[in-house]
């Protein structure tokens, strides 16, 4: 059977296929921004392999997903999805009527994929930092849901670091989408390549998300914390000082022997949404 995942991200769009269990393809769509309709099918249509004819279909979505409609309602990164149904949306870029289709959000569906490449047990938080910032929490490989298809909204949760005030993508003050975000780092940074590598541990993006695995320590009790999205993947260098800054007079609720790690591949996302979609009832 051949599975398509399709991970419709703030600033690309990416795919990855398989058949059965064996990868064979992985591709990206040029960057955007804040696309309308016309120009996110086209960027959907971009990042498939040529002549697939998936039987199966994951897609991963930024924003928030009415299942009786089967619309995205709101998006604040990618507007072009707000509108049209996911089927209209999806026939248009295939050229084709879609397949069986799931929905996931891009931090479950990395989880997943990372669960699987790193083999991990117990309890997991992905936290997906990119355009937009989501979580996943996985109890050996079963999601936990809070909210919807997520364990709540860890990009909105107020993070305020005195002196540093900052504004979410939504409007909500002292967010982590405020301080991590891709367009905070921009805004501040000029680029997230730049940020990344002048952080050394106690800039006030770093800080804001040390208070948001300090809370989710307190939520969830995670044996294991995973940065994952197109800017976790690209914080390996710094989680030794990410854990000392998290672990700090850290609440004793939190599990003991706690490990941080990033994840390692632009695709997971896509990946873990081929994946479940195959696995789907």
């Amino acid at each position: 059977m051949i599975t398509l995942g399709i991970d419709i991200g703030g600033s690309s769009v990416k795919s990855a296929a398989f058949q059965d269990d064996r990868l064979l393809s992985t591709s990206q769509s040029p960057p955007y921004n804040r696309p309308n309709t016309t120009q996110l099918i086209e960027s959907i249509r971009k990042s498939l392999p040529p002549n697939l004819k998936p039987e199966r279909l994951g897609l991963c979505l930024p924003g928030l997903y009415d299942s009786a409609q089967r619309r995205i309602t709101q998006s604040v990164n990618v507007p072009g999805l707000v509108g049209p149904t996911l089927d209209d949306l999806i026939s248009k870029a295939l050229g084709t009527l879609p397949p069986p289709m799931q929905i996931f959000t891009d931090a479950l569906a990395a989880a997943h994929d990372i669960l699987l490449m790193k083999k991990l047990e117990g309890r997991v938080l992905v936290i997906s930092l990119g355009t937009g910032i989501g979580a996943a929490v996985l109890d050996n490989g079963k999601p936990l849901h809070v909210d919807g298809p997520s364990p709540g909204h860890i990009g909105q949760v107020d993070v305020t670091i005195e002196g540093h005030t900052a504004i979410g993508p939504d409007g909500g003050a002292g967010s982590l989408e405020g301080y991590m975000g891709a367009a905070a780092l921009v805004k501040k940074y000029g680029d997230v390549a730049t940020a990344l590598k002048s952080f050394r541990g106690f800039e006030p993006p770093l800080r804001a998300l040390a208070k948001a695995i300090r809370i989710a320590h307190a939520i969830y009790r995670p044996q294991h914390v995973i940065l994952a999205g197109g800017i976790g993947i690209r914080m390996a260098h710094l989680t030794e000082q990410m854990h000392a800054l998290v672990s700090t007079h850290l609440s004793s609720i939190a599990r003991p022997n706690w490990t941080l790690n990033c994840g390692d591949s632009d695709f997971h996302a896509a990946r873990g949404a081929a994946r479940l979609a195959a696995n789907a009832d």
